[in-house]
């Protein structure tokens, strides 16, 4: 069985054939998907869908690109949701200096608010890491009076930074693009990261690996990552899918069996 940790499985793209997606990723092995909260309307449909299907399970949380959306009310309603059993972390929230939708001062005040919210209530976080490492681990490294849980969502570091946050507590979630032919700095990091700190996600429907590039990304896809992570690390498949299955339902506290 594998887990992908990681897809928006409310998005547009999914719309017209979302229940097809959901049996081909089933027939493949994956035996719980993630399905991803990125602001209080995506977090309500996620959760929508986590109920409607038993392998599915949902974030909430306000992604960096859409930190100017979220206010107080905002923040409380999605608080208010977190009871529910569906429910297994916080996140997407964090910092994305690439593309800037929201400015970077209210991307900082965001993903501190939500954080301290997560840590408070004991709910992992799920964070966003684009081209912010250094203002990340700031944040990170003042809140670190308290235990880290959560994990870096496609990961785009490098390995010494990698090992920085394992050693705060964080795993590390490998996408998708591990398996392009220059991807030689996530290569590194998947083939040498201790495998009890490793998660695998999608993305979906963005970044499709290989031999999917340039398609929609879907759940079943994470095959073909597991598939280039156990080659790189020389083991076999059985045993990746088995401790990374391990790791998602330690972080997520999900059930044994869907």
């Amino acid at each position: 069985m594998l887990v992908d940790t990681h897809l928006h499985l409310d998005m547009k793209p999914f719309d017209q054939d979302r229940e097809q997606v959901l049996e081909r990723a089933l027939e493949c092995g994956i035996g719980y998907m993630i399905s991803i909260g990125i602001d209080l309307t995506s977090s309500i449909k996620a959760l929508q869908l986590a109920h409607q299907y038993d392998a599915v399970y949902s974030t909430i949380g306000y992604h960096p690109h859409h930190a100017g959306d979220m206010d107080t009310q905002t923040l409380r309603e999605l608080s208010r949701l977190v009871s529910d059993p569906k429910i297994v972390a916080w996140g997407e929230i964090g910092l994305d200096f690439f593309r800037r939708h929201s400015p970077p001062e209210i991307q900082r005040k965001v993903f501190k608010q939500q954080l301290e919210m997560a840590l408070d209530i004991d709910l992992p976080v799920i964070i966003h890491d684009r081209d912010a490492h250094e203002e990340l681990l700031d944040i990170l490294i003042k809140t670190g009076k308290r235990r880290h849980k959560g994990v870096i969502h496609c990961f785009s570091g490098d390995y010494a930074l990698a090992m920085i946050l394992i050693g705060m507590g964080y795993y590390i979630s490998i996408p998708g693009t591990v398996t392009y032919k220059n991807a030689f700095q996530i290569q590194e990091v998947a083939t040498r990261i201790p495998l009890e700190k490793m998660l695998l996600e999608t993305d979906a429907p963005y970044l499709a690996p290989v031999p999917k590039r340039g398609k929609r990304n879907e759940p079943s896809f994470v095959t073909y990552t597991a598939n280039m992570v156990a080659q790189l690390r020389d083991i076999t498949v059985q045993e990746l899918c088995r401790q990374t299955t391990d790791n998602a339902k330690t972080l997520f506290n999900l059930p044994d069996s869907p």
